[in-house]
């Protein structure tokens, strides 16, 4: 490492361009040479190029992508919710109902899953969970999330904790077990975007920006630890609420007019 110079790290910007590695995993790789000569810095005490001067490209922004109410409305109404028999169909509305929870609470597939029945308050609307590194929030349900998992409970018969559980051998549902629904739906709804769970989140999330929410309150609900993700991944989408606040705000008195000068 003692003998890797400035041309040598051009060279592996130059190759890494050349093999059309994307950006992202560009980045991956020069801040691993990054770290790995601060270590021999300080740690090895060997005399090597400064880590300061491996410089990382930006990664692009990614685009967020999320369900339109006409499409929301496509995808629920391809679950099937009656047998033919008319009666109630189990799996189609245990389904039906992860995925208004999921739109209704904004929470992770993995916050969803873990959901006992008895964390929901149906008078406050509010559980307490464990999210994303093991802390405790609380989340909040909409109303028509809340009236589906009443209609899914009623045709509950065991005596199981978890809000989903299988339809045949009595277990908590878990993450494997709803990538194909998530599938299969798309396809019954003629969506080209991949629906997943996390797109739902997605979904909620946008919206609530569309109706005005505070991006504060949103980071809130979403159980963002820091309010820049919040910002990273919404900000910047709602561009009829960005051109109203700026004829709204970007106005010149008279008391701050430019002078005039001959």
């Amino acid at each position: 490492m003692t003998s890797f110079t400035k041309n040598n790290l051009m060279e592996l910007k130059s190759y890494l361009i050349g093999r059309q590695l994307s950006v992202s995993r560009q980045v991956s790789i020069l801040l691993i040479l990054k770290r790995f000569l601060r270590y021999c810095t300080e740690e090895l005490k060997l005399a090597v190029l400064s880590p300061e001067v491996v410089l990382v490209p930006r990664r692009p922004r990614k685009e967020v992508a999320y369900l339109t109410p006409e499409e929301i409305e496509r995808f629920v109404d391809s679950i099937k919710l009656t047998t033919s028999g008319g009666n109630a169909y189990a799996w189609g509305l245990r389904f039906r109902t992860l995925v208004e929870v999921l739109m209704g609470t904004a929470m992770r597939i993995s916050e969803v899953l873990s959901l006992d029945r008895g964390h929901i308050d149906f008078t406050t609307a509010e559980a307490k969970i464990i999210g994303k590194g093991g802390k405790e929030r609380v989340v909040f349900f909409s109303e028509r999330a809340l009236t589906w998992i009443g209609r899914y409970l009623e045709t509950r018969t065991d005596d199981h904790p978890a809000l989903f559980v299988t339809t045949d051998r009595l277990r908590r549902l878990i993450r494997t077990d709803v990538w194909l629904p998530f599938a299969r739906h798309r396809a019954l709804a003629g969506l080209s975007k991949r629906v997943t769970p996390h797109l739902l989140r997605h979904t909620a999330a946008t919206q609530l920006l569309f109706n005005g929410c505070p991006v504060g309150h949103i980071k809130e609900i979403l159980g963002h630890e820091r309010l820049e993700t919040t910002c990273r991944y919404y900000l910047g989408l709602d561009h009829r609420a960005a051109k109203t606040a700026h004829a709204k705000y970007l106005t010149y008195s008279a008391d701050h007019s430019v002078p005039h000068t001959a």
